[in-house]
């Protein structure tokens, strides 16, 4: 079942690309987008996560702390930050397999990926903003700024 606007963001604990854990309490105190993506290196997800690169001031402007996480491994997630120049982290959600995304109601179990599904939780801990797409299906991302816009401001 996916997560829904209203409901308590599921927990959780990856690792980046560096291998350093990132935890959904770590980041509490400030909104954070979550963006399951299926595949590093893949064109579609690339093509998203490089336009997220291009307009990340759109959200750290808004005080949003940026994740994007998928079943690759942290090797394939560093390699792919560092080819494409991407400056946020990107989450492991390799072991167990797919068990962040699985959480959030985007896991594929038959192919073993996340779908693209994104997330936007408030510094509470509230999602306040939800879209889940197939695999083949690019997001627009017009929805999450206009989720973004709709944030109180910081105090």
């Amino acid at each position: 079942m996916t997560v829904s606007v209203g409901d308590a963001a599921p927990e959780f604990s990856l690792r980046d690309q560096d291998k350093q854990v990132v935890s959904l309490a770590g980041l509490r105190g400030a909104p954070v987008l979550v963006v399951f993506f299926p595949f590093a290196f893949s064109g579609t997800c690339t093509g998203e996560l490089c336009q997220l690169r291009d307009e990340l001031a759109t959200y750290t402007g808004a005080g949003v702390q940026v994740v994007a996480v998928s079943t690759d491994p942290t090797f394939s997630l560093k390699a792919f930050r560092q080819a494409e120049g991407l400056t946020f982290p990107l989450l492991s959600d390799f072991w167990p397999h797919g068990a962040a995304a699985q959480a959030y109601g985007v896991f594929n179990e038959r192919a073993g990926m996340a779908l693209r599904g994104t997330f936007l939780i408030d510094a509470e801990g509230t999602v306040v903003f939800t879209e889940v797409n197939e695999v083949g299906d690019p997001r627009p991302q017009s929805g999450w700024k206009a989720a973004v816009a709709q944030l109180p401001a910081a105090a």
